[in-house]
């Protein structure tokens, strides 16, 4: 069995999506959510999956080993970002090399990086008039955004398209494709 860990900051939509993929699956399973924000619904959406969370702090995945204990503890295989917003420490990056993947709202290199994430990536792709956008999954690197990139889907964007039009487009994207790129990666290792 292939363990992945999920970490998220927030609503938790892809991340349930994941989960539902995987969880009639005899070789894959989603062994934990891990967030860095107690009140993340992302954690109401695990429990109703019946899918343990661990919830830590800055300190804790930055200045100690409690995170990397509970990945070697849930035997994680791959580590999967899904609106998860600190950087990966070091510890775990050389712990996960190439294991760690992580979706952006939009086509990278252009609009990634610090603080560039949900309607901000929307809002900037708008105001720039491009013609479109679309989804990049790539590896986790010590930087934001800045992994070699694994998969890439577009869409058109609307002269009328607004963030939340766009984010609804986005979010198509995220639910069809993240799950089968993760389950070609896991099936790799």
């Amino acid at each position: 069995m292939k363990n992945i860990a999920i970490f998220a900051s927030g609503n938790g939509t892809n991340a349930e999506r994941i989960i539902k993929h995987f969880i009639n699956n005899e070789s894959i399973s989603v062994s934990g959510i891990y967030s860095n924000n107690e009140n993340a619904f992302v954690l109401t959406r695990a429990k109703n999956l019946n899918v343990p969370t661990m919830v830590f702090n800055r300190k804790m995945f930055y200045e100690s080993e409690v995170v990397v204990d509970q990945l070697k503890k849930d035997k994680t295989d791959l580590i999967v970002l899904a609106g998860f917003l600190w950087l990966v420490p070091g510890n775990i990056l050389k712990m996960y090399k190439n294991r760690i993947v992580n979706i952006h709202p939009a086509l990278l290199p252009k609009y990634g990086g610090k603080g560039m994430y949900g309607s901000r990536v929307h809002e900037a792709v708008i105001e720039a008039g491009e013609k479109e956008s679309g989804i990049t999954i790539h590896y986790v690197n010590e930087k934001y955004d800045d992994g070699k990139i694994i998969f890439q889907a577009k869409c058109t964007v609307n002269k009328d398209d607004t963030p939340e039009s766009l984010a609804s487009k986005i979010h198509k994207l995220e639910h069809r494709h993240y799950p089968e790129v993760i389950e070609k990666i896991v099936m790799s290792l």
